[in-house]
């Protein structure tokens, strides 16, 4: 019965974890570029009472054995990176991967990261860069008298001036991406950065190599699928309920042998 309550809390507390992730992903239904994140739960070790195909009698073994679970744990969190809804802004610094990739920015410490979010802005130097204030890499500057931008699906970037017939080039687009996107860490603001789990970096033209496209005016908004999201809290919900009724029946259980302790 002590094996009842402890297995039954660790159940509840997986769910208490599952319910964090479900939360995090119904806040950030609107968040552009964000990827919904899927919780991996494990069983824990096992007490072997008795070994399958135990020498019982003679040449008669057991056909089973008789192992007690102890419950139940957070394996790992990993990231749906399935493309999300198309959003049409005609902001000429909105851009959407369509494919798989990321954009490359630069921290202010020097290191990458990479995100889908494209929602880009210009600073006070003309460069392009994330709502952060992050630039995007390779640096790209926009012209004080540039009137527009045109943006190829290769990553082209062009300016395009009033005195001019033809556009200027002044950059190009460069796409990011891993052999093992799950294995990338988040630190937030729709920013990931590389780990051993994840593997090198590897940089690309859009359009090749695997790489995806860079679509302009568009934006790829949250993959979160809210009426999924639904189902899956309703479903922890009642798994908790369920713990939380094992740990009542092992409760009322030791309350009978204690009475017959008493008696």
């Amino acid at each position: 019965m002590l094996r009842a309550l402890k297995t039954a809390a660790t159940g509840m507390s997986a769910q208490e974890l599952l319910i964090d992730a479900i939360a995090n992903n119904l806040a950030n239904v609107n968040t552009v570029g964000f990827k919904a994140q899927r919780v991996s739960f494990e069983d824990l070790l096992y007490q072997l009472v008795k070994e399958p195909g135990q020498l019982i009698y003679r040449n008669v073994r057991t056909p089973t054995g008789l192992e007690l679970g102890c419950g139940t744990q957070l394996a790992s969190t990993v990231r749906d990176f399935t493309q999300g809804k198309v959003l049409q802004t005609n902001n000429p610094l909105d851009m959407m991967i369509d494919g798989q990739g990321f954009f490359k920015v630069q921290l202010p410490d020097g290191r990458f990261a990479y995100t889908r979010d494209g929602a880009f802005k210009i600073s006070a130097d003309g460069l392009v860069v994330t709502s952060e204030g992050y630039p995007l890499y390779p640096y790209i500057y926009v012209p004080d008298d540039a009137q527009d931008i045109i943006v190829s699906k290769d990553g082209i970037v062009q300016a395009v001036y009033n005195d001019q017939v033809e556009p200027e080039e002044i950059g190009r687009i460069e796409l990011t991406r891993f052999v093992n996107p799950q294995g990338l860490r988040s630190i937030g603001n729709n920013l990931y950065v590389e780990t051993v789990a994840s593997g090198t970096p590897i940089d690309g033209t859009p359009g090749e190599e695997g790489l995806g496209v860079v679509v302009q005016r568009y934006l790829e908004t949250s993959n979160v699928d809210i009426v999924k999201e639904m189902v899956n809290m309703i479903v922890a919900q009642r798994a908790y309920e369920i713990s939380s009724r094992v740990i009542r029946s092992a409760d009322r259980m030791f309350e009978v042998v204690a009475g017959m302790v008493r008696a």
